[in-house]
Parts: C-alpha cells; sequence; structure tokens
C-alpha cells in the first residue's frame, strides 16, 4: 500500500512538473515573439533621448538657472510624448504605457516623501538656530596661516547644514573672496577652495536636492547612498585639503581675516550654544543605527521645532510678527517654517540670504522633476526602449570598469550639451539603471557615479547654469578658478578608480 500510494504521489508531480514547465515555455516563447515583434533598432530606442537633449538644451539656454522653475520638467513631458508615438508606432498600447508610469511613481514614493522632510527639517533648524550656530562655530578657525584649507572647511561645514552649495557660495563664499582680496591671496584660488568644499557638503548632506535625487532615479536609499559615497568622496576631500595646506604654505599672505562682523550679527539674531548641536547628533546616530530615513527626518523636524521654543523664542516672534509669544503663536511660526518659505533678516546682508529656508514648498521644484522624470522613464521601459540602450551598454561594457566609464562619459556629455547638473543626474540615471542591475550591481553604485561625475563637474563647464552661476556671484571666471577646483575633477577620477580595482562596488542582495 504504502509502496503504491508513493508511486501515485511520484506520478501525480511528474505531471504537474511537466504542465507546469509546458506552461512555463509557452509563455516564454510568447514573450519572446512579442519581443521580437516589438524590438526596436539601437536608433530609434536613443531617438526619444536625442529629441530630449536637444530640446533640454535649448531650454536651459533659454531660460538659464530658472530652467528648474518648471520649464526642464514639462520639457521631459514633451520627450515622453515623443518616446510615446514611437510606442505606438511599434504597437505598444496606451494602458502599458501608462502602467509602467504608474510603477516608476510607485518606485520613488519614498524618496518624495524624504524630499518633503528635508524641506521641514531645513526650516526648524534654521529657526531653532542650528544651522547658525554651526557657521558661527565654523567661522571661528579661520586664521591667515591656514586659510585656505579654512575656507575649504566652513564652506563644507555650512554646505552640509544647508545643502545647499549655491547659497554657500552666494553668502560666505562671498565674504571669503574679500577676505581672501585683504590677505593678497589670487581670488582663483580662493574661488577653487570655496567650491571644493561648498560641493563636498553638498554631496553628503541629506537636504541637498541632488543628494536625493541620485539615489531617486538609480533605485537606491537616501542614507545608504550617503555612505556609499564617502568611500569616495573623503579620499577626494583629503587630498584636496592636502593640495591647499602646501598652497597656504607658499603663499605669503598680510593683513588679517576679519569675520567679527558676520559672528556679531549671528549673536545679535540668534541664542549660540553647543546644546544646538545635541539635535544633529541625534539624527546622526539614528543614520548610524539604519533608522528609517523618514523617521530619522522626522525626528529632526521635531527636536528642532522643540529647540526653537526653548532657545529662539524671538525668532518665533519675528516670524509670526507679534509682540508676546503664544502657544498658538509658536505653534504657527514653526509650521510656516515647517511647510514655507522662511526668511530671518540680521544685520550683515551677506547672512540674509543663507539664513533663508523654503521648507517644504521648496522642494516642490525637484519633486515636480523627479515624477517628470518618471513619466519619460516610465514610456521609455514599457516601448522596450531602455532594454534596448541597456542590452547595447551591456555588449559594450564587458567589464564593471567600462559600464562605471561609459555612466561618467554620459554625466559629463550631458553637462556640456543640456549644460544643468539635475538632469546630468535624471537622464543618465534613468538609462543606465537597468544596465547596473543586469551586472547584479547594487543601485548605490549608479547613484554615487552620478553625483561624483555629474553634479561636481557642473561647475566647471562656462556655460553650464553651475559654472555660470558660481563665477557670477564669486566674480572669479571659470577658466580662473578650473584647476583649483580639485575636488570637482577629481571626483570622476576617483570613482573611476574605485571601479578599476573593485574598490567598494557593492553587489545587489
Amino acid at each position: 500500500m504504502l509502496q503504491n500510494g508513493f508511486f501515485k504521489s511520484f506520478i501525480y508531480i511528474l505531471k504537474f512538473l511537466k504542465e507546469k514547465v509546458s506552461f512555463n515555455f509557452i509563455n516564454l516563447v510568447i514573450r519572446e515573439k512579442k519581443l521580437k515583434k516589438n524590438n526596436l533598432s539601437l536608433g530609434t530606442a536613443i531617438f526619444p533621448l536625442i529629441i530630449l537633449v536637444v530640446l533640454l538644451s535649448y531650454n536651459v539656454f533659454i531660460y538659464g538657472d530658472d530652467a528648474l522653475g518648471g520649464s526642464n520638467q514639462f520639457i521631459l513631458l514633451i520627450g515622453g510624448a515623443v518616446a510615446a508615438i514611437v510606442g505606438f508606432y511599434k504597437k505598444i498600447s496606451y494602458e502599458t504605457m501608462i502602467e509602467k508610469v504608474a510603477e516608476n511613481l510607485q518606485s520613488v514614493t519614498g524618496a518624495l516623501l524624504i524630499l518633503l522632510f528635508v524641506g521641514a527639517l531645513a526650516g526648524t533648524w534654521l529657526i531653532s538656530g542650528i544651522i547658525p550656530a554651526m557657521i558661527y562655530y565654523g567661522l571661528q578657525i579661520l586664521h591667515p596661516n591656514i586659510f585656505l584649507p579654512a575656507c575649504i572647511f566652513i564652506c563644507a561645514i555650512i554646505s552640509l547644514a544647508t545643502g545647499s552649495s549655491w547659497t554657500t557660495s552666494a553668502t560666505v563664499g562671498i565674504a571669503l573672496i574679500g577676505i581672501g582680496a585683504v590677505l593678497q591671496i589670487p581670488s582663483g584660488m580662493v574661488a577653487g577652495a570655496v567650491i571644493s568644499g561648498s560641493y563636498f557638503g553638498d554631496k553628503l548632506s541629506p537636504l541637498s536636492d541632488t543628494t536625493n535625487l541620485a539615489p531617486a532615479m538609480a533605485g537606491g536609499e537616501l542614507f545608504s547612498h550617503i555612505r556609499y559615497m564617502t568611500f569616495t568622496t573623503i579620499p577626494s576631500i583629503i587630498i584636496t585639503l592636502i593640495v591647499f595646506f602646501i598652497l597656504s604654505i607658499t603663499q605669503e599672505t598680510s593683513g588679517t581675516a576679519d569675520t567679527e562682523s558676520l559672528m556679531i550679527a549671528i549673536k545679535e539674531k540668534f541664542t549660540i550654544n553647543l546644546w544646538l548641536f545635541l539635535v544633529p547628533v541625534a539624527v546622526i546616530v539614528l543614520i548610524i543605527k539604519k533608522t528609517p530615513p523618514v523617521v530619522a527626518l522626522l525626528i529632526g523636524t521635531l527636536l528642532g521645532s522643540i529647540f526653537a521654543v526653548i532657545f529662539q523664542p524671538g525668532i518665533l516672534l519675528e516670524i509670526s510678527s507679534s509682540e508676546s509669544l503664544s502657544p498658538a503663536l509658536a505653534y504657527r511660526a514653526i509650521m510656516d517654517a515647517i511647510s514655507v518659505s522662511t526668511e530671518i533678516t540680521t544685520s550683515n546682508v551677506l547672512l540674509n540670504d543663507l539664513f533663508t529656508s523654503g521648507g517644504m514648498e521648496g522642494m516642490l521644484g525637484t519633486i515636480w522633476l523627479i515624477i517628470c522624470a518618471m513619466v519619460f522613464g516610465g514610456i521609455m521601459d514599457a516601448i522596450g526602449a531602455l532594454t534596448r540602450i541597456s542590452n547595447a551598454l551591456l555588449n559594450w561594457a564587458q567589464n564593471t570598469f567600462q559600464l562605471f566609464a561609459s555612466t561618467v562619459a554620459s554625466c559629463l556629455a550631458i553637462n556640456l550639451t543640456a549644460s544643468d547638473q539635475y538632469l546630468s543626474i535624471v537622464i543618465p540615471g534613468k538609462m543606465f539603471a537597468k544596465a547596473y542591475e543586469d551586472r547584479n550591481l547594487a543601485p548605490e553604485n549608479l547613484s554615487r557615479t552620478l553625483e561624483d561625475s555629474g553634479t561636481v563637474t557642473s561647475v566647471l563647464i562656462p556655460w553650464n547654469t553651475c559654472g555660470a552661476y558660481q563665477s557670477g556671484v564669486l566674480g572669479v571666471g571659470v577658466g580662473e578658478y578650473f584647476i583649483f577646483a580639485v575636488f570637482n575633477w577629481l571626483s570622476p577620477f576617483m570613482t573611476l578608480l574605485y571601479a578599476a580595482f573593485s574598490i567598494k562596488i557593492a553587489k545587489k542582495i
């Protein structure tokens, strides 16, 4: 009986496996036929991409720095429409394309929430005095003998605290250029130090839009991306600091580095003490403990709100435009800082732009850009264009180094043609994501490479929005500071070096 029962069970399993294998085989054949039917040539696959780059290049030429305000986003939708026309020609249904767009948008839901919380955190850290305290203590290390390395350090701290290299350059950067002129240090050197420090802080700050954009495009997670970036970013900034220490030794300075007026203006407006650093320390601990980013940022925002009530009641009075602070007015001032733009006016004009936060509202431009990029990427994926481009890249890139090299080259090409750092992250990010996935590489590899080659090199191109902006606000031409922006041109070489020797190249789990 047992033998007969076992025999019947074995026959049943064989029949089930046969049916299952046959079913899967039939499905596989159907899918292969569909792929062959809708197979795109490489020229057809990259056609929407070429149209997109051309339109974006013209758009940035017309709008300049204002292109991120909405026109670039619409151009991404136009690019999606061009891809959809190709899809209709290849008999891809509208429903299929919309479903793929929906999948893409779902994949960045976490990133969009993080961006909103980043805006909220920036607002509360401003009104609580945390960001001003970082700037205040950073300015105290400025000394003529180590002026250039100190410029890097100060700009790195401020950019890390604010998440903006542009704001850092336009405020403290301008002041440092002036101090450097008094000390008779070449303006190109000072600008190179300011830009190196500003972009270092910008890259590693969870408040930075590009730092949030890169993992969103690559399909990664914010804090994992930041941790992974330290492997290439820390060595790059160390080499930069060494270079500027040597330059400091060779430079003869005169006069003094007067930062007293800046520190006085900060102390007049804010209560500055070391207790304020408990909040960023708490957030750093949460990050180290691998707390989910949304939770860590929410806690940081709430702690910033509490510290604003404790240490900066005067700021809350100013925001609420009232003579006495009630619980309702304090609540309103904090909620305004979290949700909309907040400006703190000081006695020093340079600090006024620095002490400005957009709140959650300030992040809407980047969120809008991500959504439109997901529309373009979703349609490109639905029509098979991304798969075709990915296969072509994989066929050319026979090893990991070549894949990284092609990513770096693409980011540089977009910076040169489309002239915008955001686009140098968005377009290669969507184009290469599948190629990295097919090679079983973790998304952090792609997001780190996008930042190492897209974000930081934009400032080295005169006609790029970043290059034009930085040279304009600092009053120093790109050609003057190019060689001294050591961190910026060193970063892509560092990421290629890591790829060549397979250093910290994570695999998908």
